[in-house]
């Protein structure tokens, strides 16, 4: 399997959540259950969708070059 956490991609998901935390806050209340968590869940399950993937592809493509 690739080492994803080599990827610059799955690196930057990796911290992406956070700012997006930051920023949800600012939406109204009313979004809390919403928009709000819809967006949160997403931008969570980035880094997750990569690791995946590169599990799936195993050595067969090359993310490095």
């Amino acid at each position: 399997m690739h080492n994803y956490r080599e990827l610059k991609v799955w690196q930057q998901s990796v911290d992406f959540p956070v700012e997006v935390y930051k920023q949800t806050k600012a939406l109204p209340p009313e979004e809390k259950y919403g928009l709000t968590s819809q967006i949160r869940r997403s931008a969570v399950s980035i880094a997750s969708n990569i690791a995946e993937g590169a599990g799936r592809m195993g050595n067969s493509i090359s993310f490095m070059g």
